[in-house]
């Protein structure tokens, strides 16, 4: 037996069955990737291009998750990228990529951090192409490319803040 292409129509299949219509294990389908919000400054351009120091390169990540009223839910990847040296910011990207995922069988204690870890590392890839391809566009050479991002150990950092939030406040 080969393998065909899925019906036209997959889209409307139950995600939570697998091939031959058997219950396949619990994960998530992506829908859609989108950008919402893209910045690229680029403020002493051309002298920025010519700069003869590595800048220092401050990075943010956030991610947020919401579920909808349809059952599915929205990711948020927001990256900023900012690039300075002593005498200028040499460009500063500000990005936000999201995804509609739709999960099946997935238990309820496993929902945040599926949707806060599993699903960042699969926009990750492409959040980090719009954004070498932003430097390139901007003038810079080599664009400027993330280095893989850990965010499981984010997610983890989070939860353990959210933990000792109360009990330090208590404190105070």
């Amino acid at each position: 037996m080969t393998d065909a292409a899925p019906p036209a129509d997959a889209k409307t299949a139950d995600p939570a069955a697998g091939q031959n219509g058997e219950a396949a294990g619990p994960g998530f389908r992506i829908l859609a990737q989108y950008v919402r919000d893209l910045s690229f400054e680029n403020p002493k351009a051309p002298d920025s291009l010519r700069i003869d120091t590595k800048p220092a390169i401050d990075l943010g990540v956030e991610m947020n998750a919401q579920g909808r009223k349809d059952g599915l839910f929205e990711v948020e990847l927001r990256l900023t990228v900012k690039a300075s040296t002593d005498a200028m910011t040499v460009f500063n990207v500000e990005l936000l990529y999201g995804g509609l995922f739709a999960l099946s069988g997935v238990a309820e204690q496993d929902i945040e951090p599926l949707l806060l870890i599993e699903c960042p590392r699969y926009l990750f890839p492409f959040a980090r192409e719009i954004i070498a391809r932003a430097t390139s566009d901007g003038g810079f050479y080599p664009p400027f490319m993330l280095d893989p991002i850990d965010f499981a150990g984010i997610y983890m950092s989070r939860q353990q803040q959210v933990a000792r939030g109360p009990a330090e406040s208590a404190q105070a």
